[in-house]
């Protein structure tokens, strides 16, 4: 399955800078197929895990974990560009590789001890991910493990996550940036 859904990702070369590759689901997700058998990929990927809900990094992160907690039969928790939420948020700061960012999220949508599985669509860094994962820990949830459609492996992104304890798992891996 991986290496048709690779085939489903374009990339894009030198975006948002020169020599990044950029690796674009929007091609992915505009195939219905290839949409369907990552959703089931991820949801293969959750089976086995003790989790409550499954939580959304913003924009494509919303895709994959809405679609995937549909799938699962749990609620989803989005995590937000900052300004986005109407309600009185908690946030964590991070820094991207060509730059820094902010998630935010409605606390009241977590219960203490609850357990989430944090989903995106792509883990280069890892800087996006630990922040989401510290984000929802500081509301009390209790995450041991992320999903991604797309793996960076040479970009540590894995490997700053398992330093948190969070085992992060992907569906397809590229090699390079």
């Amino acid at each position: 399955m991986a290496d048709d859904l690779r085939e489903l990702i374009r990339t894009v070369p030198d975006f948002p800078k020169p020599g990044i590759r950029f690796r674009d689901v929007t091609t992915l997700l505009a195939h219905g197929d290839g949409l369907r058998r990552s959703v089931a990929g991820l949801a293969g990927l959750a089976d086995g895990l003790d989790i409550d809900s499954v939580a959304g990094i913003e924009a494509r992160g919303f895709i994959f974990g809405s679609a995937l907690a549909v799938h699962l039969g749990l609620g989803f928790i989005p995590l937000r560009k900052p300004g986005k939420l109407p309600v009185a948020t908690i946030g964590e700061d991070y820094d991207l590789e060509y730059g820094k960012a902010r998630l935010e999220l409605d606390p009241t949508l977590l219960k203490p001890g609850q357990r989430v599985l944090l989903v995106d669509d792509l883990l280069a860094t890892g800087g996006t991910a630990v922040a989401g994962t510290r984000l929802l820990r500081r509301a009390g949830g209790v995450v041991n493990s992320a999903v991604f459609v797309i793996d960076l492996p040479e970009l540590g992104g894995a490997g700053l996550l398992a330093e948190m304890e969070v085992a992060a798992q992907s569906i397809v891996g590229f090699d390079g940036h």
